[in-house]
């Protein structure tokens, strides 16, 4: 069995043009050195049934040898304050702040601290491994602990308030329920003796919701914090538990008063990576590993889900012991791609031990795209960026609990899923939750991801080559262009084009990535969806670090988490997340057909219709017998038409023009309906009675002489290779291309 993860790796950017350079960051605990390979992926699926792995090397400087060594990943997310005058300041010190811990228990976790591991020096306030709250302070050698006598409560907010009395010599830790009824009330309070002359360590960093191991401004942490910190304050006075309480609920504590060290509204700056403090020291901090923004905080009230509405009741940060954002690893090998090179999938792939029975062979994925305003070709494929990062680490075939009623079978396990197991510090995917339990709403590219890369899972990724691997077959000259340059061009990014493909799986879209499919439309574009489940989340861009994707999953849509209450909007945008359906935009508006059911135990062939034999698509179905089958054949499950499917649905916006050409609507008790297809529960929902459950074939036209194929099925995709390319599915999909991409109108149809 092949080796595919000995190295890992990943390539920044993500997304390069001609002329760029690409940068490969690779680590291995196992190998000293592997063969480097530069390739331009055709298709990425081993599977013997298909065409199999196909590359094209083009032959460039970084292929050989390349030195190896490991490096570490560092999960857990936390803020940043730089030292300063302020912090060293002797004598007595106090701090409060609500909390919301998610993880009680799991461990020793530091809340906030300006303290030195590798010496024991400094302050600092953590949850002990039983859940009871402790503030530390050590000093000249020897380090006081007061530890309050009652655990703390899982998702339930509390004040803690905490310090030094340097006059008395006495620490002291206290805790105060908000909810302090039904057995909810955990308060109380422990005081002990402490030093009178503490001096705090130099050139140490305070660290919110973490602790430094060691001096310096940028210091590696650790006992990384599960929970929600909001409104923490840091006084040069002895502890007042009331007087701190009334500080933290303070909106706008006066930043003239001399006591008043750092008060940090997380409020602020909510799209950023920067922490503002409002005292007059201004002590900003930056957030590492990008823990979550736009987090209820312990005064949200339920006025509102909407951050944007009333920010000061978001002022919280959920921060998690296991966000990865990015893995900081040193560069192995840099790359400048040759003006001259065609856009595509590309990879890096590294082998070693081919000789041995355990073959090493990994790859690390990167897109070249399609300069802007420069195509090659009047085709364009859209590489679906936002689902790969959306999906990226998933390890929901071990999580779900019921992943192998929904396959009907046991599930066969990859060693990227047995690697994923043990190494969850890679980070995962937005259908996972957190070691907490809540739910991952960042991906990022700065990290190895396993399922976005030849040999990987071949949803998504591997999918979608199915169809770069049938256009290079067929001869179709095509440019790559991306979802994270439709975001952040537009329409502009699509209008060179005649016409453009979406994938197996275009399931993420921001707001901007759909208004600039529906301008292109509007203009006269002609769109090819070959896929299923489109459209269907929106989705937000980090508005200053690329390729970093957000999603917030409400009470609707088919999810495998719910987000707490009134966290439902996007922190980097501000705007509502969920399904476009629920936002206004239901796919059928765009593409016709829109998500309605999965069916993972097989697939199945569409029937043809009788507007299949209308005379103004006689283009489409020429040379196919429109009395036999359509995909009873393909790599997944056997048929065209399976995974997750579409259809056709009128009261949400199908066009009236819209010819719909064929269906399969007999998807058996497999085909389960999305959550929002059910108002109410009966019997009787699945594929095998319900009508509803069903895949569609759809064209129609649009303004300007534009037009619109959707095929309704993620198994589309891979029935285009069977019998060497020679079948109906192949047919019908090359038939359709040939007439998008040339000029004529379409006739017949009314304005």
């Amino acid at each position: 069995m092949t080796d595919t993860n000995s190295v890992l790796g990943y390539a920044w950017p993500l997304v390069v043009s001609p002329g760029e350079e690409v940068v490969f960051h690779l680590s291995s605990a196992t190998l000293a050195s592997a063969e480097a390979t530069l390739l331009r992926v055709r298709c990425a699926d081993p599977d013997p049934d298909g065409p199999g792995l196909r590359f094209h090397q083009p032959g460039t400087s970084i292929d050989g040898p390349v030195g190896l060594r490991k490096q570490p990943l560092h999960p857990g997310s936390c803020a940043i304050v730089p030292d300063g005058p302020a912090l060293s300041r002797t004598g007595s010190i106090s701090l409060g702040l609500f909390l919301f811990p998610t993880a009680p228990g799991a461990g020793e976790q530091t809340i906030l601290s300006r303290w030195r591991a590798d010496t024991q020096e400094g302050w600092r306030l953590a949850l002990t491994a039983d859940a009871k709250l402790e503030f530390a302070v050590g000093a000249g050698g020897r380090v006081w602990r007061a530890t309050a006598p009652r655990p703390v409560i899982e998702r339930e907010w509390i004040f803690v308030a905490a310090g030094l009395d340097a006059a008395a010599g006495r620490i002291s830790v206290s805790q105060t329920s908000l909810d302090p009824q039904a057995g909810r009330d955990t308060g109380c309070s422990a005081t002990t003796d402490g030093p009178r002359d503490a001096t705090w360590p130099e050139d140490t960093a305070l660290v919110i919701a973490a602790h430094a191991l060691e001096a310096g401004p940028s210091p590696r942490t650790a006992g990384h914090l599960d929970g929600k910190i909001d409104r923490p304050r840091l006084l040069a006075a002895a502890p007042d538990p009331a007087a701190l309480r009334a500080l933290s609920e303070n909106l706008s504590p006066h930043p003239a008063d001399p006591a008043l060290l750092a008060a940090w509204d997380f409020s602020r700056d909510i799209p950023t990576e920067t922490v503002r403090d409002l005292s007059a020291n201004r002590l900003d901090g930056t957030l590492r590993q990008m823990p979550m923004r736009a987090a209820t905080g312990a005064n949200w009230d339920g006025r509102t889900v909407q951050w944007t509405e009333a920010p000061e009741l978001y002022g919280a940060i959920h921060f998690h012991s296991d966000d990865m954002h990015d893995a900081r690893w040193t560069p192995n090998l840099r790359f400048t791609v040759p003006e001259t090179w065609r856009s595509g999938f590309y990879a890096l792939r590294l082998r070693a031990r081919q000789e041995s029975e355990d073959p090493v062979e990994s790859f690390v994925a990167f897109f070249v795209r399609a300069p802007l305003g420069r195509p090659r070709a009047e085709l364009a494929f859209v590489a679906s960026t936002a689902t790969f990062l959306a999906y990226a680490n998933s390890a929901l075939r071990l999580d779900q609990v019921h992943a192998e009623a929904m396959l009907e079978g046991l599930i066969a396990l990859s060693r990227d899923d047995v690697y994923l197991q043990e190494h969850r510090e890679l980070g995962l995917s937005t259908y996972d939750t957190h070691s907490d339990g809540s739910g991952w709403c960042y991906s990022t590219a700065k990290r190895p991801i396993l399922n976005m890369r030849p040999r990987g899972a071949t949803f998504n990724y591997g999918n979608d080559t199915h169809i770069i691997d049938w256009l290079e077959n067929a001869g179709h000259d095509y440019d790559i262009i991306v979802d994270d340059d439709i975001h952040r061009h537009g329409a502009q990014a699509l209008s060179s084009y005649r016409s453009v493909i979406t994938g197996s799986h275009p399931e993420y879209f921001s707001r901007e990535m759909i208004e600039a499919f529906d301008s292109y439309q509007r203009g006269g574009g002609r769109h090819m969806y070959l896929g299923g489940n489109g459209f269907y989340w929106r989705i937000g861009w980090h508005p200053t670090e690329p390729h970093a994707m957000e999603i917030r999953r409400g009470m609707n849509g088919l999810r495998t988490w719910e987000g707490e209450p009134g966290e439902n909007a996007l922190s980097f945008t501000g705007e509502p997340s969920g399904l476009w359906r629920a936002n206004g935009r239901p796919p059928q508006r765009l593409v016709g057909v829109g998500f309605d059911a999965q069916v993972f135990t097989r697939s199945y062939p569409y029937a043809w219709r009788e507007p299949a034999r209308d005379p103004r698509v006689a283009w489409a179905v020429e040379g196919i017998d429109l009395d036999a089958p359509l995909g009873d054949f393909g790599l997944r499950g056997g048929g065209a038409a399976g995974l997750e499917v579409d259809r056709v649905e009128t009261t949400l916006g199908s066009p009236p023009h819209l010819l719909w050409l064929a269906t399969a609507d007999r998807l058996d008790y497999g085909g389960v309906p999305t959550l929002e297809e059910l108002r109410t529960l009966h019997r009787g929902t699945m594929g095998d009675q319900n009508a509803r459950v069903r895949a569609d074939i759809a064209f129609f036209p649009t303004a300007q002489g534009g037009a619109v194929f959707s095929t309704g099925s993620i198994a589309w995709a891979c029935a285009l290779s069977h019998n060497g390319y020679d079948n109906t599915v192949s047919r019908l999909t090359g038939n359709v291309l040939r007439r998008f991409l040339d000029p004529a109108p379409f006739e017949g149809f009314d304005a």
